[in-house]
């Protein structure tokens, strides 16, 4: 057998393993209720935010169900082997985000030129128009941090910002935002995108960082805040 290279779990499917094992051995049997999501941050030493992740992958697994206002409950095993899910944290990612497009931002805002600015304003008018007719307003959001990336006149990070964006679309991220993602919280996120912008135009390098920085943030908490409709079972604060 030849010898394969080792890779780092990411932390979120460490955890995910170690939940799994249990429930194949039958610590949590069918059925059953998976202690609160706090109480298996504490046992295990680690973030809620990581356990919520971990639990979003048992989910998409197939190996638990999230039920709205009542818990996580491990399903049926039953039928053909689950694959793990290797995707990228989207937490991780998020924080990655932060710190490069703050700065992109605050590059961007070193040369404000009107017609690259507009082009700012058509991506968030464009994030207007799809919540308006029920989409979430991807396409858009994409468009916006791609041009705040362009402006930096840097292909690379235009690349890196572009690959991290589309993190969005791996089957954690996509779980994770149906549960957090409302039309609400993305009307919230126009109005933190429209900041960037003023920033931007009025020249203002530590505000476009600092309102860049904000919007991001605002993201991962919208991301960890407490699950929807979620009983004690589910409670993060």
């Amino acid at each position: 057998m030849p010898i394969q290279t080792i890779e780092p779990r990411r932390l979120y499917r460490q955890i995910a393993d170690q939940l799994r094992l249990l429930i194949e051995a039958g610590e949590f049997p069918v059925g059953a209720r998976l202690p609160p999501e706090r109480d298996l941050a504490l046992k295990l030493g680690v973030s809620r935010p990581s356990v919520r992740e971990a639990l979003i992958a048992l989910e998409v697994e197939g190996w638990v169900e999230v039920r709205m206002g009542s818990g996580v409950y491990v399903q049926s095993l039953a039928g053909a082997p689950r694959a793990s899910l290797t995707a990228e944290s989207p937490l991780e990612t998020i924080r990655a985000r932060r710190t490069i497009e703050s700065e992109l931002a605050a590059e961007a805002a070193r040369n404000p030129v009107p017609a690259l600015v507009d082009g700012l304003r058509e991506a968030v008018s464009a994030m207007e128009d799809e919540a308006r007719a029920g989409s979430v307003p991807i396409r858009g959001d994409r468009l916006f941090h791609l041009r705040v990336a362009e402006m930096a006149n840097n292909a690379v990070l235009v690349r890196v910002v572009g690959e991290l964006f589309d993190e969005r679309h791996n089957p954690l991220s996509v779980k994770l935002g149906d549960y957090f993602e409302n039309p609400e919280s993305w009307a919230v996120a126009i109005t933190e995108h429209r900041r960037v912008i003023d920033a931007i135009a009025a020249g203002d390098e530590q505000g476009a960082r600092d309102a860049m920085h904000r919007h991001l943030s605002c993201s991962y908490d919208r991301l960890t805040a407490s699950w929807p409709g979620a009983a004690d079972a589910l409670r993060t604060e």
